[in-house]
């Protein structure tokens, strides 16, 4: 069964009485959408706003969640029917409809429990209640989408794994000459299932991980960072836990940092890894959180504060700028680029990524990243270390900026080998020592990781 299923079952399985009408469901996932495509919205974001001020029930707000990202990530396949269906392309329909189509497609399509005449009929009701001519429209490419299933994709294989598998061909291109057809193909249909919650605990992980069990979360620990929680649901609001990514925990670990040192986080919102590196700098360690929002640094300190343990962790200054600007006559023992990239390692949690970038993005966020690196490398002392983390699977922005930076800055070598403490995670890691994890190979979002220390 399918993640997308499990959660519909549970759904489902329960009499009509048991539960809200599906109805306010779909019309907040609707009104996200809608949000997503005119404006921009990170979708993330804006249905924890819409669930937050809604009343739905638990079983709701996991139907309208799983409505959102599966909308979002299957939307070239949903496309591709509706455009066959419907004789005209879904771009140039109304947004309106074209969502209303595609939430009635994906439930069609991808959760077998919900019923055919429910899904076409609630997709209808959507297009009613904002074009109310174009519902006969909606109504008989649903019903023709409901009597055929999807349709047939290209014969062509490029055109065919794009639509089967939802991404744009330039990504079904790159991965697939940088991982090969198979690996790529996995790599995608993993991005398409249900996103997991990882927290990081504050404490002693075991007692976080009994309290959530006994609370009726199934929650365990997670497989490759000593802090980390796997706890499906939304994460639970209370002190001791953080949402906090397993690689992205690893990432903070590899930077190795001591008791009393003075470090510098050159891209530190939203705060989750300067938080970390407070906690293991100590109250003797002082940590320099940069972020080059305007009017940030009161944000930052809050969010850092609330995810440290309460006077364990280092002294944290937060400043304003770009690390490119920044000036200091101390240097740092070490220095964090977690710099700014595609995103394309976290695709299940923001699948509207893929339709808004093209591989020309990569290359325009590979000359900030190589133009931070360089910035941050003077604050260094000798002897210090450099830390270089994206979240993405893309060469371009990985190897290829960690090897332009050794060899335009002799005055650094490349750390190589699992550091010590870290073994269980070896598997992550290349035959150069650097952490590369993937989604569908580790169960973690896509990680980079670089290491470099200077040498004079």
């Amino acid at each position: 069964m399918s993640a997308a299923d499990a959660i519909a079952d549970r759904f489902f399985s329960m009499t009509r009485t048991e539960r809200t009408e599906p109805g306010e469901a779909r019309h907040l996932a609707f009104n996200v959408l809608l949000d997503v495509e005119r404006h921009g919205a990170h979708a993330d974001q804006r249905l924890a706003r819409a669930l937050d001020a809604s009343n739905l029930d638990e079983r709701d707000r996991r139907l309208a969640t799983l409505m959102v990202y599966g909308t979002l990530a299957r939307q070239l396949t949903l496309d591709h029917s509706l455009a066959i269906y419907g004789k005209k392309p879904p771009a140039k329909l109304d947004a309106e409809i074209r969502l209303s189509l595609r939430l009635g497609l994906f439930q069609l399509a991808f959760l077998d429990r919900v019923p055919d005449w429910a899904a076409v009929d609630s997709a209808v009701g959507l297009a009613k209640s904002r074009l109310p001519h174009a519902a006969g429209y909606v109504n008989a490419v649903l019903r023709k989408a409901a009597d055929k299933g999807l349709a047939a994709p290209p014969s062509e294989p490029s055109g065919r794994r794009t639509v089967e598998l939802s991404h744009p061909q330039w990504l079904v291109e790159m991965w697939s000459e940088e991982l090969g057809d198979e690996e790529a193909d996995l790599l995608m249909e993993t991005n398409n299932g249900e996103a997991i919650t990882v927290l990081r605990a504050l404490g002693p992980r075991d007692e976080e991980v009994a309290t959530l069990c006994v609370e009726g979360r199934n929650a365990r620990a997670g497989r490759w960072a000593p802090q980390a929680v796997v706890c499906p649901g939304p994460p639970p609001e209370r002190r001791g836990l953080i949402a906090q990514g397993e690689a992205s925990q690893l990432a903070v670990l590899l930077c190795q940092p001591k008791p009393g040192e003075r470090i510098l986080d050159a891209a530190a919102a939203p705060g989750g890894k300067a938080a970390y590196l407070a906690t293991l700098a100590g109250p003797t360690g002082e940590v320099v959180a940069l972020d080059p929002r305007r009017g940030a640094a009161a944000d930052l300190l809050d969010r850092i504060a609330a995810s440290s343990p309460a006077g364990e962790s280092a002294r944290v200054i937060p400043a304003e700028g770009r690390i490119e600007d920044m000036s200091t006559n101390r240097p740092f023992d070490l220095v964090l680029v977690d710099a700014p990239c595609s995103g394309l390692g976290t695709l299940r949690q923001h699948p509207e990524i893929r339709w808004r970038l093209s591989r020309a993005d990569l290359e325009d966020l590979a000359d900030r990243q190589s133009s931070m690196l360089a910035a941050a490398s003077r604050h260094v002392r000798p002897g210090g270390r450099l830390v270089y983390a994206t979240c993405t699977v893309s060469r371009r922005e990985n190897e290829e900026v960690a090897e332009a930076f050794v060899e335009q800055h002799p005055e650094f070598e490349e750390r190589v080998g699992v550091p010590a403490g870290l073994e269980t995670a070896a598997p992550l890691f290349d035959d150069k020592g650097r952490l590369k994890s993937l989604p569908h190979r580790h169960g973690t979002d896509g990680f980079f990781v670089a290491r470099f220390e200077r040498s004079a």
